[in-house]
């Protein structure tokens, strides 16, 4: 995605081609495909099942069931496709996730939400070491609990010095661990010169053992290792079919201890990202939003970003996106909340602010209430995420700001409570704007059917009831995943993603299995087979 041909009309230059500047919005990927044969669910406005899609530079030209008439709106050298009747969706939109975090994590960083023992982690690292160097860390850092492994426990020293005895380990779960680590990892750490305690068994504490130890490995990246891990966590999203992220930023590095799985440079962790793309290799859509922590009324910070920044700027591959998930570090509410917010609602500016409790989203509505008095903001399209256990009141009163709430299942992986939420049922039937958003990948999974698996079960990983009462269809989580997702993107996305429609953009996911049969427990085992981002297949195990 270079820029060389970018129109130069601010500086007086004469314009670019038309051609070139289409080629720019479109991004990179704007191949041809032709899908028969298949169980499309379009997501349309009527909700249409098709059999064939076609896809022409990029563009969805053709929905159907006649694959004589698809040929006709592409090329005679068109890739074909035969789905085998299996299930396709649109591809999924994460409106709220931290994808790029995952991007800059520190060694080979493997996903472990989808295993479910110790047996699953060893083979998970066994299948990881074939494609590593000899030496090299293998880490897992966020994203998974022990509480989804048979034996409730992370593995031991042990158990991973058998299944990778030539890679150094480090698994650390949630924000801040606790972690295990193994032989060749705790010769590594204590050598340290301020190295973290590590018993017997390779464990180390949360916090700041666990903080001591991160940090030593973050200092071993370099900006090409960051840029592999781009291209991994680009690859594990096609593979699970999410295609468009909406990332919600990071809390700034310290470059202390203190520091946990969700602390970055802010303004340094997208620029491996930028590279990808820049390289013509980006395979996801990114949206990014920008996270503040101010602490002061003059609010510094998001006043440079607000004099400093574009809303929605960049193309169909990667754009900015707004302020999010925290604008201050009190983000409840309150003058400095209310100040920021006002500075934001008189940009236009969109803002995204995280809700956890039981009086948080009250506090911060009603913030969103007072800055409206004083500066419209029901076009803005402001938005509470998480939202465990907001109530129809306060639904109401942000639907009539014209915000909308993002859904995760974060709660899946550690929640306890028989209403821990969030009340999927009760927002769904409000008709409040919602949308599912997986807040990926530090104390939540980023796979999308991890959370199918919650919002419609009510279990966490446990297998126990946590929100009694709130379950919804697996058509409406699909529903959330994809068309009602592109309310929180707006802009330039709205009428280009989620759905599969003639004129978007040819974002299509081809199921492993079929999404709306299987058994719910088999619902986490649903991959893509085959994911296709502007008609360029970017995964395939379908073949």
């Amino acid at each position: 995605m270079k820029l060389d041909n970018w129109p130069l009309v601010c500086l007086g230059v004469s314009l670019a081609p038309i051609a070139s500047v289409a080629a720019y919005a479109g991004g990179d990927l704007r191949g041809d495909l032709l899908l028969a044969n298949g169980e499309i669910h379009t997501q349309s406005q009527s909700n249409k099942i098709a059999s064939v899609v076609a896809i022409q530079d990029g563009i969805i030209v053709y929905v159907g069931d006649s694959e004589e008439d698809a040929r006709k709106t592409v090329d005679d050298s068109v890739p074909y496709v035969d789905l085998g009747g299996k299930v396709v969706v649109p591809g999924l939109i994460d409106c709220h996730n931290h994808i790029v975090l995952l991007g800059n994590r520190p060694g080979y960083h493997t996903p472990l939400e989808n295993a479910y023992s110790v047996a699953d982690v060893q083979e998970t690292y066994q299948s990881r070491a074939e494609t590593v160097p000899n030496g090299s860390f293998i880490t897992t850092i966020g994203g998974f609990h022990p509480n989804q492994f048979q034996e409730g426990r992370l593995p031991t020293m042990k158990e991973m010095d058998e299944a990778v005895p030539n890679h150094p380990v480090f698994i650390s779960f949630g924000f801040s661990g606790a972690a295990v680590t193994n032989s060749l990892g705790k010769t590594f750490f204590e050598a340290l010169e301020d190295p973290p305690a590590i018993d017997a068994d390779g464990n180390i504490a949360s916090g700041t053992e666990n903080g001591k130890a991160l940090l030593a490995l973050r200092q071993q990246l370099t900006f090409e290792d960051r840029v592999r891990g781009v291209g991994d966590a680009m690859a594990y999203a096609a593979s699970l079919g999410v295609t468009t992220h909406l990332d919600q930023g990071a809390f700034a590095a310290t470059g202390t201890p203190a520091d946990g799985a969700a602390s970055e440079d802010l303004y340094k962790m997208h620029l491996p990202w930028l590279r990808v793309y820049d390289d013509g290799q980006g395979i996801i859509r990114l949206r990014t939003n920008f996270l503040h922590m101010d602490d002061t009324e003059d609010v510094p910070t998001v006043q440079q970003r607000l004099l400093n920044s574009f809303q929605f700027f960049g193309n169909d591959m990667v754009r900015t996106g707004s302020i999010g998930e925290f604008v201050v570090a009190d983000y409840t509410g309150g003058p400095i909340f209310e100040e920021a917010g006002r500075r934001i609602a008189e940009a236009g500016w969109r803002l995204e602010v995280h809700s956890l409790t039981g009086t948080d989203f009250q506090t911060q509505i009603e913030s969103f209430e007072n800055i409206d008095s004083a500066q419209n903001i029901t076009g803005l399209r402001w938005v509470l995420a998480h939202v465990p256990m907001i109530n129809e009141e306060f639904l109401d009163r942000l639907k009539k700001l014209g915000g909308g709430v993002n859904l995760s299942g974060w709660n899946y992986l550690a929640g306890t409570s028989p209403t821990a939420g969030p009340p999927y049922r009760t927002i769904v039937d409000n008709g409040i704007p919602a949308g599912m958003g997986g807040d990926g990948m530090q104390i939540a999974p980023l796979n999308p059917w991890i959370h199918a698996y919650h919002a419609t079960t009510g279990k966490n990983a446990l297998g126990d009831q946590i929100n009694e009462g709130q379950q919804i269809s697996r058509e409406e989580v699909l529903h959330l995943y994809t068309r009602a997702n592109q309310w929180f993107l707006g802009k330039p996305d709205e009428q280009l993603l989620g759905a599969i429609e003639v004129g978007r953009l040819g974002d299509v996911v081809v199921l492993n299995e079929d999404y709306f049969t299987v058994p719910d427990e088999g619902l986490k085992d649903l991959r893509s087979a085959l994911t296709v981002v502007g008609g360029v297949v970017v995964h395939d195990t379908l073949s």
